[in-house]
């Protein structure tokens, strides 16, 4: 089983999974991270300066780590999700996604075959650089490779449980932040978004995560079914833990 599998296979059996965002485009921060033992990292392509070389390195860096790479894309377009995933990463995280019919056509945006969408080129990381054979290529992609919608509208809040019984979502992710805005609010831990977020944790048909906060109480969100967990980024780490040091060191 490939690495990419691996983890597919994790996040369809709710395994409890552990991962942050990386807004830092290059591959030594993915390497580290790699090293450190989270069990993902989730490149932040829609909210960071990655382009599809930086995406590539770090997916080297990934790869030499043991890491599965996920890359949350700026947009659901066809040419996007195929440039990402010829780099051979682990999956998307897609912003933004509103309705069934939108997850229906991104997951066969990610699929080899007739009827789907995925443009094929072999000599690609995906394919093994040619080591794979075509057919052995298609099967391995098509079961390799993770699909994860955020939801973080209010269409995509009332659209939720058709989005998770879409064949090919491996799991939800709750854009907090976004969600919060999109109902008129200025604190995403207002009581109401939270009520939001439980529900949506609770689907049936993929497994669930969200974002939160270094040093958040986790239970909850882990209560209410979220197994997909990423905490903080690599900016948010640095800076509270040079807080925290200088807390130790001089007392304030």
């Amino acid at each position: 089983m490939t690495l990419n599998a691996t983890f597919k296979t994790r996040l369809a059996g709710r395994e409890q999974l552990l991962g942050l965002f990386v807004k830092t485009p290059h591959p030594i921060i993915t390497e580290v991270l790699g090293h450190a033992g989270v069990d993902f990292v989730i490149l932040d392509a829609e909210h960071a300066p990655f382009d599809r070389a930086a995406v590539d390195t770090c997916a080297i860096a990934a790869r030499a780590t043991g890491c599965p790479l996920l890359v949350r894309i700026p947009n659901d377009n066809s040419d996007t999700i195929l440039g990402m995933l010829d780099c051979g990463i682990a999956g998307i995280v897609v912003p933004h996604v509103k309705s069934a019919q939108q997850a229906a056509e991104i997951v066969r945006n990610t699929r080899y075959g007739q009827g789907q969408g995925r443009g094929f080129a072999g000599t690609t990381r995906a394919a093994d650089y040619a080591r794979r054979s075509l057919a052995e290529h298609f099967d391995l992609a098509n079961r390799e490779v993770s699909v994860i919608c955020q939801i973080e509208d209010p269409e995509g809040y009332d659209a939720y449980e058709d989005i998770a019984a879409v064949d090919g979502v491996d799991a939800l992710f709750v854009g907090r932040a976004d969600l919060a805005v999109s109902y008129g609010a200025n604190d995403f831990h207002a009581p109401e978004i939270g009520r939001k977020c439980a529900e949506v944790l609770g689907a049936k048909g993929s497994a669930t995560g969200l974002y939160c906060a270094p040093g958040e109480d986790i239970s909850r969100w882990r209560d209410a079914g979220a197994s997909l967990l990423v905490i903080g980024s690599e900016h948010s780490l640095m800076m509270q833990g040079i807080a925290r040091i200088r807390q130790d060191s001089f007392g304030g």
